[in-house]
């Protein structure tokens, strides 16, 4: 496993504003780490509806027309390590990891990255997210706290949160 030390971050990996290049690789990036983490606490429902949504061609062309954000992790060598997506000004939609990088500290500097456009392009001081049952922890080292208790929502269960900036 890694060092999840910073220097690790900064030699290794550029967290950036994605291109459409990304998209493919970044939504197959969600999916393979879904299945892996989330999906077997899913219902078939879930897991269907998670699938559909990563799929959906909508969501890209909301990403080309720039009402959704993406942005990468990817290593110095190109290896796109991880993604991050922000839908309605300030809610992460996705996050994801490679299962290889967990705990180096790639989801935390995409988060706070993604708070940086939340808060300096969006003009807003909080970010929102729908946690599943897996993230709910590293969220709140974070500093995410609850809105609400576990729901669950066309099959998928989520934990509403919100991070003042």
């Amino acid at each position: 496993m890694m060092s999840a030390d910073k220097d690790f971050l900064a030699s290794q990996v550029v967290v950036r504003n994605a291109y459409k290049t990304d998209w493919d690789e970044a939504m197959k990036l969600a999916w393979d780490t879904f299945e892996e983490f989330n999906a077997p606490e899913y219902s078939e429902l879930g897991i269907s509806n998670f699938k559909n949504f990563v799929n959906d061609n909508m969501l890209y062309k909301m990403f080309v027309m720039g009402h959704y954000q993406m942005m990468v992790a990817r290593k110095k060598s190109g290896e796109l390590i991880g993604m991050i997506t922000i839908r309605d000004n300030n809610h992460i939609s996705l996050l994801f990891v490679d299962s290889v990088y967990h705990r180096c500290g790639v989801g935390k500097a995409l988060v706070n990255f993604a708070a940086m456009y939340v808060r300096d392009e969006e003009g807003l001081d909080k970010i929102t997210v729908n946690s599943s049952p897996y993230a709910v922890d590293f969220y709140h080292r974070l500093g995410f706290k609850d809105i609400k208790g576990e729901i669950v929502q066309d099959g998928i269960r989520i934990t509403p949160m919100e991070l003042k900036l």
